[in-house]
């Protein structure tokens, strides 16, 4: 596998993007559009929250279909979430403005909002800019980081990916970008991702790649323990490459599978590192647990806790507040047989033996923590369970972004 060079989902073979400002927001970017030259398979995983916005409804309507999609449409500034009847109705026509565009049923369209819940999406500005819009389509790298940038909220950076993979002697690309700073929690969040590939191969099996991928990547990330109304990751398969069909789980099948997972989880510590006001990205490794689910569920409690993502913040090596955090997690262990280490590039400590501290150096600690990266690493030190979640450091700026993120 070969990673591209400031690639995005304009990388793959017959794949344009744009984005632009049109008037959703005040001054920033907030349009953008990914279009396949060909209608492409398409298939996605959605919020588990109870409450879904308007567009999650219609793409899970229309990914669980037969039919193949000309376009992802996304406006970011709202969310067009909780508006009701309406809500829908001016998703709909979002998607019939933007299918008229293209000379395409809507029902050939995907549709993606993010941003303030509450508010009716706005169809003037969508309408006067959709034209200008599509005249900005490219294939080039600069397209696909447009529109990775148009999608943003509170993001501070745009996030994308792309890489080469063999198939048989063909060249197949993955191509990615995302957004995600605040409102995420496992389970996916107020996270939209896009991922798009020239691969040939049967929608079923490239279903079953996103579904299996996603638990153990996007669901494995929380900056704020708030799962979105509006989280959605979207794959689209549009068959360019070239190469002969994937139809069975073969090596071809698993080879893209593990580029399907790598591109998934360098977007998600992508958004665990951007959380909103962080200042770290604070990644938790469980090994030797019980089982698999063992692990993810103290890697997501240690992950979340609000004292553990302080104690970052602040350099602290309080590693009590782990513990403390495996413990309330609801899965039994014996915390005197626990070790616990912290580790980023400036080393790595071992805090805890057998549930006690060691004598280590508070300096030592306090240096390591100090990184942008910084890993928790626990071992049970009970069978082969493995688990990674990440997160972020909790801040002063996080409580003054989301004090006034309306205004």
């Amino acid at each position: 596998m070969k990673v591209i060079d400031n690639g995005t989902v304009t990388s793959p073979k017959g794949f344009l993007g744009a984005g632009q400002h049109v008037g959703i927001k005040k001054r920033k970017k907030d349009l953008a559009l990914i279009v396949s030259e060909v209608e492409a398979d398409a298939v996605g995983t959605f919020t588990t929250n109870m409450v879904k916005a308007a567009p999650v409804l219609w793409d899970k309507k229309i990914v669980e279909g037969t039919q193949k999609v000309k376009a992802i449409a996304i406006n970011s500034g709202i969310a067009n979430a909780c508006t009701g009847k309406l809500g829908e109705e001016n998703n709909e026509a979002f998607a019939k403005i933007v299918g008229d565009a293209f000379g395409v049923s809507h029902e050939k369209i995907l549709i993606c909002s993010t941003g303030v819940i509450g508010q009716q999406l706005p169809l003037e500005p969508i309408k006067k800019g959709i034209d200008s819009t599509k005249a900005l389509l490219s294939s080039s790298n600069e397209a696909g980081i447009e529109v990775a940038t148009s999608i943003m909220t509170t993001d501070t950076k745009p996030k994308h990916i792309a890489v080469e993979i063999d198939i048989d002697g063909t060249t197949v690309t993955l191509g990615a970008c995302c957004k995600g700073s605040g409102m995420i929690h496992p389970n996916m969040a107020t996270m939209l991702g896009f991922i798009t590939t020239d691969l040939n191969i049967s929608k079923e099996l490239l279903n079953k790649a996103l579904k299996e991928v996603i638990p153990d990547t996007f669901n494995m990330v929380s900056v704020d323990r708030d799962t979105s109304t509006n989280d959605t990751v979207l794959l689209l398969a549009n068959g360019l490459a070239g190469n002969e069909k994937i139809e069975t789980e073969d090596q071809n099948y698993q080879t893209f599978k593990e580029a399907l997972y790598y591109v998934n989880e360098y977007l998600a510590k992508c958004i665990a590192g951007d959380g909103e006001g962080a200042t770290k990205l604070l990644e938790i490794n469980v090994n030797h647990a019980k089982d698999i689910k063992q692990a993810k569920v103290i890697a997501k409690s240690v992950c979340t806790s609000p004292l553990v993502k302080t104690a970052v913040y602040g350099n602290d090596a309080n590693w009590g507040r782990l513990l403390c955090a495996m413990g309330y997690s609801g899965e039994e262990f014996d915390p005197y047989q626990v070790d616990l280490y912290i580790e980023s590039e400036y080393g790595e400590l071992k805090l805890v033996e057998n549930g006690m501290a060691t004598d280590y150096s508070e300096e030592v600690a306090t240096k390591i923590l100090s990184s942008e990266y910084v890993k928790a690493n626990i071992d049970m030190k009970i069978a082969d369970g493995k688990a990674t979640a990440w997160g972020c450091d909790l801040t002063y700026d996080y409580v003054k972004i989301n004090a006034d993120y309306r205004s």
